[in-house]
């Protein structure tokens, strides 16, 4: 369902913004609604998995997840429907750590790999199956199902869940759960990403909020250190192959999610492509990750992290660069597909190895928390992600569309009129042509300038997986043995 909404939002974006008249920031308000309580409670609901059990909390985020799509599906209102993002996000916070924990706490060191990288393709093919059922539901039906079709899949979770799923928890966890170090992780998130959307907006109530989002953070890491039951456990840190996955993470999928969220958007407010295409476009992207996500979990147990997370974020890189030569038009096999092909690749290297690294840094009782902390990272990408990249894509849209509309013979009202209106980036309604074609260049060249910002920041999660060691090969447990087991030989060597 998490991965299924983190995707099938974005194609639904176009008829969300037709049908409340949304201008651009709204729309990222809801993507970010979503994406700010998940990031900011990830830890919390790890945490809660591994005091509580973490299959009744994965049930319990699972029932939270559906209402909040009920509600989305409900909306009379932007605001609404933002506001119904939100719960859907607490509700996401709650089972998306509880599904990576269950597996590592319930697979075998010897196995483990494997079963992260069947669940890593698992999400890729709910991924990919979502955009293109949301596309065609987005055409055929209307822009509600797209958050009603949760509720029969959670329905069926629910029932799988209490029947195969076994109990686990973290028997050395105890004492009252860290909520200080959740709210101030919501308000130094959510002060910095009302800055980076509503900064040209809100004028000095926007620097105030991003000051109080950064001291928030501050105070989190310092107040963290002091905990004896943390909600981020800054000791698992210690270790520079799970320091370096979850930098690595921050900045892969900060570059991914920055990408998704403006791609649709181009293919159909610009390229002129249907909800249903615009969702198929990324099927080559998808089914990579799918049909290889098994076969690069086990990279790691062959060439340790180092080598696959180098070479994935360098493919990827390549893939976001042939993502900028397409212009207005073209046909989408000579212009998208290779470049969502070369991305799929790359990411398919990247994802399984990555997310085995992380978790195999850490001892299996720490899994819920680390799992946690890898998807808050993840998350906090692509909350990073639409803030920055859309705020980078407004400012070059801007400048582009004011050049080239000072270029055209228009009359001074008519230019103010379409300028009132940049808010809505390509869907600014005209009938003029030669406007149109000023808006959706303008929006061609803000597109390249993420793209861009998506090559550098893979290029530089690369760099970061050059500080890894080959202990993320194994899990932390295996790497414990085999060291008591070289002290018991060499003992027994001097024994002899």
């Amino acid at each position: 369902m998490a991965f299924i909404d983190g995707t099938v939002v974005n194609v639904a974006l176009p008829a969300l913004q037709a049908a409340f008249h949304a201008t651009a920031t709204q729309m990222q308000w809801i993507v970010e609604a979503y994406a700010l309580f998940l990031a900011s409670l990830l830890l919390v609901g790890g945490s809660l998995g591994d005091i509580y059990g973490r299959r009744v909390v994965y049930t319990s985020g699972v029932a939270l997840f559906a209402a909040g799509s009920a509600w989305c599906g409900l909306a009379q209102s932007v605001h609404s429907l933002i506001v119904a993002r939100g719960l859907q996000g607490f509700g996401a916070a709650l089972l998306v750590p509880g599904s990576l924990a269950l597996i590592s706490a319930t697979f075998p060191v010897e196995t483990r790999g494997k079963a992260i990288g069947i669940w890593s393709g698992c999400s890729a093919l709910t991924a990919a199956v979502g955009p293109i059922l949301g596309g065609w539901l987005v055409d055929h039906t209307s822009w509600r199902w797209v958050f009603f079709i949760n509720l029969p899949i959670a329905a069926a979770v629910l029932v799988i869940s209490s029947w195969r799923v076994p109990e686990s928890r973290n028997p050395e966890m105890t004492g009252d759960l860290d909520w200080s170090g959740a709210l101030l992780a919501t308000l130094g998130l959510g002060g910095i990403t009302f800055a980076l959307i509503e900064g040209q907006n809100a004028g000095k109530a926007g620097i105030l909020t991003a000051l109080t989002g950064t001291l928030a953070l501050v105070l989190l890491v310092l107040t963290e250190r002091r905990k004896s039951a943390p909600m981020l456990p800054l000791g698992l840190f210690r270790s520079a192959t799970f320091s370096s996955a979850n930098l690595l993470t921050l900045f892969l999928y900060t570059a991914l999610s920055g990408l998704l969220f403006f791609f649709p958007l181009d293919l159909i407010q610009v390229q002129h492509y249907t909800a249903t295409q615009a969702g198929a476009a990324l099927l080559p992207l998808i089914a990579l990750l799918f049909l290889l996500s098994r076969w690069s979990g086990e990279l790691i147990g062959r060439y340790g992290p180092r080598l696959p997370l180098t070479v994935g974020p360098l493919v990827a890189a390549a893939g976001f660069a042939l993502a900028s030569r397409p212009g207005v038009g073209g046909s989408y096999w000579t212009t998208f597909f290779p470049a969502v092909t070369v991305l799929g690749l790359g990411m398919a290297i990247s994802v399984a190895p990555l997310t085995t690294a992380a978790m195999n840094a850490v001892p299996v009782k720490q899994a819920g928390v680390a799992s946690g902390v890898n998807n808050a990272f993840s998350r906090l990408a692509g909350l990073l992600g639409v803030a920055v990249f859309g705020y980078v894509l407004l400012i070059a849209f801007h400048h582009d569309l004011d050049r080239r509309l000072d270029q055209l013979p228009l009359q001074a009202a008519e230019r103010n009129a379409i300028k009132s209106q940049r808010a809505q980036l390509a869907a600014i309604p005209t009938n003029n042509p030669a406007v149109r074609n000023a808006v959706q260049q303008a929006f061609v060249f803000g597109f390249r300038r993420i793209i861009w910002l998506s090559v550098l920041l893979s290029c530089a999660g690369a760099l970061s997986a050059q500080f890894m060691t080959d202990a993320g090969a194994k899990p932390a447990e295996q790497e414990n043995d085999d060291g008591a087991d070289r002290k018991n030989r060499k003992l027994e060597a001097q024994d002899a």
